[in-house]
């Protein structure tokens, strides 16, 4: 067997001949909470114990708070209100020689464990049937896990890349965050691709949808139990936004600008009620008809949809949907967006992106056995940062999971294995292309 051949199934082997050591490893990372609760988080722990693996394997490491990042606040993709005391960012870097570089890239931080309730401890890493439980367990340290296995294969096997390999873990990507990404990027952490490890269900996925998040809030001043008008409240008002809604939904499907990454999808721009909360609940609480109730709503958008298009659209419907009951709204309801605006977004189409895509698909194929399908991925991330505002061909790559920012979470943990041998042998060939620097 040639000598190459040889060293990409030393590598493919190691992945077999480990994976209780990777899957030990997404239990560590599970097991060390890193709750994202906006403003705040609490993502420091787990950094911590990434770079210490990191710096065990080699890589020169930078932890850095992101307010340390000169020309962040300032950029314009920025958006403030968000507190970054003690949530650094973590980049780590194996110098190769004058090779391809690649970046591997992640976010530490998980939605918050929420009221839902758990069959098991959502912080136990608890295996059973083959899947792997607990908060953030496939969105995403089984990723992280993945991208932090390499950095250990290279180390173990004495394997040095032959293109500079940055391994990233960010914090404040979910709730719209992207502002720890966009830190990486403007601190200098870039490379001639990236790869984002998000739960793709083994799909290369080169496309985003965007995403728009509305919390509307009815207000009426008929209320309490002892009102002459108990039947008004806002019930009415709710009721009649609600069976309006899927009238935006179709509204949304005509107008949607078409993408072939979702032309498998039936609905390719879903609109989706997410909450309605008018107060506590259970007899421990007052019985009165409610004077306030708010709705989230959130909606997809198609990669080429702008900001003031989505927004235009959304605000004439409302109008419109108010102004047909004066004697539901003697006021207009309040609409905020607390989610900054995350863009749809694809792979650029020229011939170093179409390459990229080809050299993954190829190692996919022959780490597993088969082609993944690609696909767009299903919802918006921060994907879109790298591709419109740093130039840099991004794709999502990761296992398969089940209940993301659900009760009961978890990831399946032969996919992981199988997310690693392709991530693994993709950079091993990566690095022997030559730079164009």
């Amino acid at each position: 067997m040639p000598a190459e051949l040889s060293v990409q199934r030393e590598l493919l082997d190691y992945v077999e001949a480990h994976r209780d050591a990777l899957v030990s490893l997404v239990q560590d990372l599970v097991r060390i909470p890193s709750e994202n609760t906006p403003p705040t988080g609490a993502e420091a722990a787990c950094q911590r114990y990434c770079r210490e693996y990191l710096e065990a394997c080699g890589f020169e490491t930078d932890l850095y708070e992101l307010s340390e990042v000169e020309g962040l606040e300032s950029h314009p993709l920025f958006r403030p209100g968000r507190d970054y005391a003690g949530r650094p960012n973590l980049a780590a870097k194996l110098k190769g020689g004058d090779g391809l570089s690649i970046l591997l890239s992640g976010h530490i931080d998980t939605v918050p464990r929420g009221t839902l309730p758990w069959t098991r401890d959502p912080f136990s890493g608890h295996v059973e049937n083959g899947l792997l439980y607990g908060r953030g367990s496939n969105d995403m340290k089984a990723g992280i896990a993945t991208n932090l296995f390499v950095a250990r294969a290279f180390h173990d096997l004495g394997i040095r890349p032959l293109g500079d390999v940055t391994i990233e873990c960010v914090v404040d990507e979910e709730f719209g965050g992207v502002n720890g990404t966009l830190a990486g990027r403007v601190r200098g952490h870039l490379a001639h691709a990236a790869i984002i490890s998000e739960p793709s269900f083994l799909r290369i996925c080169h496309a985003q949808r965007g995403g728009r998040t509305a919390h509307i809030t009815f207000e009426s001043a008929n209320a309490g139990i002892l009102s002459e008008h108990m039947e008004d409240g806002v019930a009415g008002q709710v009721a009649w936004f609600l069976s309006q809604v899927p009238g935006f939904a179709e509204l949304r499907r005509a107008t949607a600008p078409p993408n072939p990454a979702y032309r498998h999808l039936a609905n390719p721009v879903p609109v989706s009620v997410l909450k309605v909360h008018t107060g506590p609940w259970g007899s421990g609480e007052p019985m009165a008809t409610a004077a306030t109730c708010k709705v989230e709503l959130f909606w997809q958008t198609m990669p080429g949809e702008s900001l003031e298009t989505v927004d235009a659209q959304f605000n004439l419907w409302f109008g419109q949907v108010v102004a047909a009951r004066p004697d539901l709204y003697p006021s207009h309801p309040n609409v905020e967006f607390p989610i900054r605006w995350l863009p749809g977004s694809t792979l650029p189409d020229h011939d170093f992106s179409r390459f990229f895509l080809q050299q993954f698909s190829g190692a996919a194929e022959e780490a597993i056995g088969t082609a993944p399908a690609q696909a767009g991925i299903e919802g918006p991330c921060d994907m879109y940062v790298f591709h419109q505002h740093f130039g840099m061909p991004a794709i999502l790559w990761g296992a398969r999971g089940a209940n993301t920012h659900l009760a009961d979470e978890s990831v399946e943990i032969d996919s992981v294995v199988d997310a690693a041998k392709v991530l693994l042998l993709f950079v091993y060939r990566w690095g022997r292309f030559p730079s164009f620097r």
